[in-house]
């Protein structure tokens, strides 16, 4: 038990999406009290789950997790397996699997080849433009990854920090061998979707029945009553840089360390007592249009995922009753159409029958019968939706990532929001519990 009397005050958690509650669950095996505060009235955030009258069932954020880690949360008897799972791109005319069908473009094997000729001096490169090009070759760069990246964060990619670049580091070769064991296992083979993982054939999709959501429904059962939800948090007490409270609805909350999975855009406004974490106001979420068309048939799109580089205006397709065919109705499937935004734009301000009939129109392209196939649809508007690297608080994003990372002793923002990083689920996980260890280890 750490050595920690009962007096001891308890660690307090803003937020019960998977980090505050992985978080919570951790300090407890570490042998602490904890109380989680969630804002809104149920437990899951952006891993929320909702099925509607006509069947279809819609996951807020991730589509499905991986079954090592349904394994670590004791799940792993109560998800469906994900028997497929792909990525296209349209280049003159035709799809091409990404990443590996478009090593058949010519010009993109030339341009490629080209960029990875040795330069005079050895500069790193100064924004996420020239990371591209430098990794990529201008061709590919400038006629895919830069109008996805442009549209997915909304800022010219010459303004981005070369981070954005940064992935998973899978080989071409080791990325043809997974997806080999995917055609032979007849599983998706998760590729690319944890990073403090090791990949292997073993590694692959599942579903929870009951949704994504069921995750955290799962984590704040094993917590024995310590979760309040609609009890967002007013304010973080600071003395001498350190944590020692909250303030929930004008009460008053001893505690040992604060977690937070707030935005961490907004947590220099709930702190009081210091000014440590006043760069942090600077940094910007790309709003985004989730627009999930219902539509009659199925297996419409060429694959799971469609990029669309013209963003036109979505810069991404998902059919994932491809995948998982228990989402939609027998006869009837769902497309998810995401549309960069901003806040009180064009396409902000119109309505979600607006944006319904816009996105079946434009899937036309591909569906040429979609209109007539719709049958309805549903639009989430998210605020929050990406982290934007800009390179003017590049510095700061980074610092953000070391233990000290707050600047405030016993703060810790974790989790995708929290960290301001491009992280899933997974890795949110393996990470979460490994900064919470730190932490209440000092």
């Amino acid at each position: 038990m750490n050595g920690i009397g009962v007096a001891q005050p308890p660690v307090v958690v803003l937020g019960a999406g998977i980090a505050g509650l992985v978080a919570a669950r951790q300090a407890r095996r570490l042998g602490f009290a904890v109380r989680v505060f969630e804002a809104g009235p149920q437990v899951a955030g952006m891993a929320a789950s909702h099925t509607d009258a006509d069947g279809f069932s819609y996951d807020v954020g991730a589509h499905f997790i991986t079954n090592r880690f349904a394994a670590a949360l004791g799940m792993a008897g109560k998800c469906r397996v994900v028997r497929r799972y792909g990525e296209v791109v349209p280049v003159d005319g035709r799809f091409h699997r990404y990443p590996i069908g478009l090593l058949g473009v010519p010009r993109y094997v030339a341009s490629a080849a080209a960029a990875r000729l040795p330069r005079r001096g050895n500069s790193k490169p100064l924004n996420a433009a020239d990371w591209f090009r430098r990794s990529y070759g201008r061709a590919l760069a400038e006629e895919i990854a830069l109008p996805l990246l442009e549209a997915w964060s909304g800022v010219p990619a010459s303004e981005l920090a070369p981070s954005v670049g940064d992935k998973i580091p899978t080989s071409a070769a080791r990325t043809v061998f997974l997806r080999g064991a995917a055609r032979v296992t007849r599983r998706a083979v998760a590729i690319g979707y944890c990073n403090a993982q090791p990949q292997s054939a073993a590694v692959f999709h599942v579903y929870p029945e009951g949704g994504v959501a069921s995750l955290c429904e799962k984590l704040a059962s094993d917590l024995d009553g310590a979760v309040s939800v609609s009890s967002p948090v007013d304010a973080i007490h600071v003395e001498r840089e350190r944590a020692i409270g909250v303030t929930v609805g004008g009460r008053f909350f001893d505690a040992h360390a604060v977690i937070s999975t707030a935005p961490i855009n907004r947590l220099p406004g709930l702190v009081r007592g210091s000014d440590a974490l006043a760069a942090y106001e600077a940094f910007r979420f790309r709003p985004l249009l989730l627009v999930n068309l219902k539509l009659s048939g199925r297996n419409l799109l060429p694959d799971v995922v469609v990029w669309m580089p013209d963003a036109n205006p979505f810069f991404r397709l998902t059919e994932a009753p491809m995948s998982m065919p228990w989402l939609a109705p027998d006869g009837a499937t769902m497309v998810l159409a995401e549309i960069g935004a901003q806040i009180g734009d064009v396409h902000w301000r119109l309505s979600d029958d607006e944006l319904i009939a816009l996105c079946a129109k434009s899937l036309s392209r591909i569906v040429p019968d979609a209109e007539t196939r719709l049958i309805g649809g549903r639009v989430l508007r998210s605020t929050i939706a990406y982290p934007v690297f800009d390179n003017s608080y590049e510095a700061d994003r980074q610092r953000l990532g070391h233990p000290a990372g707050t600047g405030i002793a016993g703060l810790l923002s974790v989790g995708r929001n929290g960290e301001f990083d491009h992280i899933l689920m997974e890795d949110i996980y393996w990470r979460t519990q490994a900064r919470v260890r730190q932490l209440l280890s000092a």
